[in-house]
Parts: C-alpha cells; structure tokens; sequence
C-alpha cells in the first residue's frame, strides 16, 4: 500500500486519509475519491492530497476484517459487517464468556495490523453486548499477512455459553449466638446472585452446624426438585472431614474439590450427590461482592466442567481484594463493576406517527394493511427486532386508530397535540420523553414499511461518538435516506428545530460527526407518502386500501 501526498491526477480510488474541507463540503477521511470529489478539490485549489492507494495483493481494511471474522466460528456470538476496518462481534443470549487465550495470542503476534480484542474471560454477558472486535489497523493489509493471521485460527477463539435456568436451593447451618438478620441477608444475597444469572432460589432451610441435621436437609432439598444445593456454613469449612463434606458424603456423595486459588473465596468446597452439584460456600459468598463463589456458580449454570483442572487454574486473576489499584466496589448479583465492561449504547427507537397524511388524500396512510399488516406496524416492528429500548410511538392525527393498529406492541405511545406543527414537533415530543442515561435515539418515520432490522442494526453498530461517527446515516447509492441516528450531543438543538423536515440541517453543521453507512437496499430511500408511491409498493407487496 502507498501512502502519502498524492497528486490530484492519481488520486482517484485512493483513500483519503485525513477529513478535508472541498468548497461547502468536507470529505471525510476514509472515503475513496471519485472523479467528482476531486473536481470540487481541484476548485477549492488543493493540487494534492494525502491518501493511500492499494497495490496489487493488498486487502482492503474492511474485506480483511470481514474475511477475518467470517473465519473465527464462535458459539453463541455473531458478527456484524465491517465498518472503518472494524467487524464486532455480539452475544446472541445470555451467557458466560469464554476466550482460549493461547489462540488469540497466536492470532495477534502474526502481525501488528491484524488485531482482535475481547472481554475478559468469565464475564457474564447479556444479548447484543459486544465482547469482541476485529480491528485492521491501516487502510488496507498484504494478502499475505491476512493469510497468515487465518491460518492461526484452528478452533473457536471464543464463544458465550448460554446461562441454563436451573432451580437452586439454599441451606444454612446455624451456631448459637448468631444474629437472624445474617441468614436473612444471605438469602437475599443469594437470591438476587441466582436471579441476575437467570436461575431461581427455590427455597432455603436452616439446621445446627452438625453433619447429622444438615444431611436430611440436603436430601430434601433433592427431593424437591434441586438442581443445584448451596450450603452456607455458620463456620468455614476448613477440611475435606469437616461438617458440609461429611454431610456429603454420609448421602453417598463425592468430594469433587477442596479449596481454590482465589481469595476471596479460597474455602469453597465442589461437591456432588448424584448428579446434582452441592456447594459449600466460603464465608465471602453472604456478600454480593464478586468471589471465588462465583466463579464456580458462573460455569455450573452455565453447563461447563468445573472439576479440580478447571478449578486449579483460577489463580491468574484469582486476586480480588480491593486494593488501591482498583478500589471501586464490585456490583452486586455476582457481576463485575458496570464501568469495567464495555456495554452496547443505550439506543431508544422514536417512531413518528402523527401526521395527517394530506397528500394520499382521504386514507391515513399509517394504517393500509401491507402484506397483512397495517404500514405502521411493519416500522414499529424493524424497530424492536433491532432491539431498542424503549421504543417510543409519537401519534397524532387520528390518534385512536393508529394505537389500535399497533396493540399488543411493548411500546409506549406519546401524544403530539401540536402534530399539524409538522414532522418536527412529533421529533421533540418523543425526545422529551427520553431519560437522560441514554446515548442515543434513532428517529424513524413510520410510512417506510421496507426499512427492515438489518437496516437499524447497522446503523446501530456504526455509532460510535468518541470515534467521531455520532450521527449515522443510512445511504443507498450515495443518497441519504431514514431513519437517523442521533447522539445525546445533538437532542438540545433537535428540539429548537421546526417545521416539517426535522433535524436535516444539523447533519450539514456537523459534519466532522457524520457516518454515512451504505445500505443493501432501497427501503431506507422509500417513503410511502403518495398515490404513486403506494401504486408502485403494490407491483411487489400485496396492499388492502
């Protein structure tokens, strides 16, 4: 690859490599220079650029990264197509994170412009958070080299296993002396533990700390049905004799292991009757900070092995009390801090659906049924299939109706009174109503029933404000179209706009902010606002008037 001051006779195809200012319009580093673009540098008296220019056998950023993750087979994770040489990748469901780090070290040290990154391994992970990236470094990478880095890969580098519901059950043995407000707080500990991992305490017993009274209550918990029996000893566990294992043991059961390489949480006992597992719990597991407890529980829930091996090999990372490195309190319910896990933007869907439609006439154009369902509900559903939440529904113009077309929906519905204000007014009633946690909001039109989850969903993966992409737009051949990704940045000037096009005139002020992402289809282009426009959707879809 070639890269360098690049003379305006060479430089069509070439990328462009910083943003730059071409008469009333800025070209944004990154974009391919076509004949056009260089017309208008060449009358804003710019003689050269600098850009890069691909050489025979060099992949271009975003096909590398592409090849790269259509290479990596990971269970329970999907990709994304890549944008800026970036291809993520998100969990398909609730799950438990899993890295061989050994392959992706093999993977990064074949060479410097060919990069993955993860989560930490053992974080609990919900649907559509990322937990790995891509990243091709330059504008484009010798075939050789991406060749090389595929050629690592000879198994799933990582992967989410799903978190099981299981039904738990707790047991608490009891010493003299000790306050009840211990065992409460443990079982609402543990409760709140099983629930943010998607299973259920089925219920909790007590009994003296001796083997001989918590035994029958480990049978009864079997008996009604657990699938996993926790025991919280009123002393630790200090040998493989001790009061819990014995108790174990005396049902026929197995000592599994004895002790951890991870404090807190070195006393924690794996043990098994039949082919339900039974846990002694270390002491730290009445709290909710995060220990070896649940390390084990993690996995457990989540199908995986947890004998001796697994256990034993804990120890790197093993090290969780708080120190003055890290001296923010972990979250409760077994997870680590919010702030040390990369999360998916928070990204409400605003659904504009007020308007009175006075160009097709008599029908409110929100409400023809299309391939069987009514124009309105074909947007508000692409909507929640990307999964944005909440999803806000602005209605105006025969309000009532356009409600019941979308009955049954999780969305909330929000009433513009000053709907005949335009198009703008139904913009700010939506964002009025979002709270201010919030990252984003995409506004979409609700008379374009083509645009579908896909199309959101890219839109949603290109955000990204402190990479400068704030506002994502949707284009098809070069022509922007709906809906708009908006950041939080912009919702103060969204709502001192008026009239009927909307916040249009911001993406011109701002265009260091502005993302154009290509789409695969016209659907992002085809509004359904006139008699013309609805004959020609009826040549491919079935309409009812």
């Amino acid at each position: 690859m070639k890269f360098g001051a690049t003379p305006l006779d060479e430089a069509k195809g070439a990328i462009l490599a910083h943003s730059i200012k071409a008469g009333s319009r800025t070209l944004k580093k990154g974009k391919p220079l076509t004949d056009g673009d260089i017309a208008m540098l060449r009358a804003a008296g710019k003689t050269t650029v600098i850009a890069a220019r691909l050489e025979p056998g060099d992949v271009g950023e975003n096909e590398a990264a592409d090849r790269v993750a259509g290479a990596i087979a990971c269970p329970g994770v999907s990709a994304v197509p890549a944008f800026t040489g970036r291809a993520n990748f998100y969990a398909d469901t609730h799950g438990l994170f899993l890295v061989d780090r050994d392959a992706i070290d093999r993977f990064n040290l074949v060479d410097e412009a060919i990069t993955i990154a993860t989560l930490e391994p053992g974080t609990v992970v919900e649907p559509k958070q990322m937990v790995a990236t891509v990243k091709i470094i330059p504008f484009a990478v010798p075939s050789a080299a991406l060749d090389a880095s595929i050629a690592t890969v000879k198994s799933s580098l990582f992967q989410v296993a799903p978190l099981k519901p299981h039904r738990v059950a707790l047991i608490q043995t009891v010493l003299p002396g000790m306050k009840e407000s211990i065992f409460d707080k443990t079982v609402e500990t543990t409760r709140e533990r099983l629930e943010a991992l998607g299973s259920q305490l089925i219920g909790e017993q007590r009994a003296g700390h001796e083997t001989e009274a918590l035994a029958p209550l480990i049978s009864a918990a079997l008996a009604d049905g657990a699938e996993l029996v926790l025991i919280a000893g009123a002393s630790a566990i200090l040998d493989r004799r001790d009061v819990i294992p014995a108790a174990i043991t005396q049902l026929d059961g197995t000592i599994d292991h004895f002790g951890m390489p991870v404090d807190p949480g070195n006393l924690l006992l794996m043990g098994r009757v039949g082919d339900v597992p039974v846990l002694g719990l270390p002491g730290c597991a009445r709290s909710p900070k995060v220990n070896g407890f649940d390390f084990v529980l993690r996995r457990v829930l989540a199908g995986l092995p947890v004998g001796p091996d697994v256990i034993r090999r804990m120890g790197v990372g093993g090290l969780l009390t708080e120190i003055p490195l890290r001296p923010l309190p972990r979250a409760k319910a077994g997870g680590p801090p919010a702030s040390d896990v990369p999360r998916r933007p928070k990204i409400a869907g605003i659904v504009l659906a007020a308007g009175r439609s006075s160009r097709m006439g008599a029908l409110n154009k929100l409400l023809i049924v299309i391939d069987g369902k009514p124009m309105v509900r074909h947007a508000v559903d692409a909507v929640l299939a990307a999964h944005l939440a909440p999803v806000f529904v602005v209605t105006g113009h025969q309000r009532e109706q356009v409600e019941k077309a979308l009955e049954g929906l999780p969305v909330t519905f929000l009433y513009n009174e000053g709907f005949a204000g335009g198009l703008s007014t139904s913009m700010k009633r939506g964002l009025a109503a979002m709270s201010a946690d919030y990252d984003g909001a995409l506004v979409a039109l609700g008379d374009m029933p083509l645009v579908g989850p896909a199309d959101i969903e890219r839109l949603v993966n290109a955000f990204n404000p402190l990479e400068g992409r704030a506002i994502i737009v949707p284009t098809r051949h070069g022509k922007r179209g709906n809906p708009v990704l908006w950041g939080r940045r912009f919702f103060a000037e969204m709502q001192e706009v008026g009239g009927d096009v909307g916040a249009r005139n911001l993406i011109g002020a701002y265009p260091e902010a502005v993302a154009e992402i290509e789409m695969e289809g016209d659907g992002i282009l085809t509004d359904i606002d006139t008699p013309q426009a609805l004959a020609r959707l009826a040549a491919t879809s079935k309409i009812e008037a």
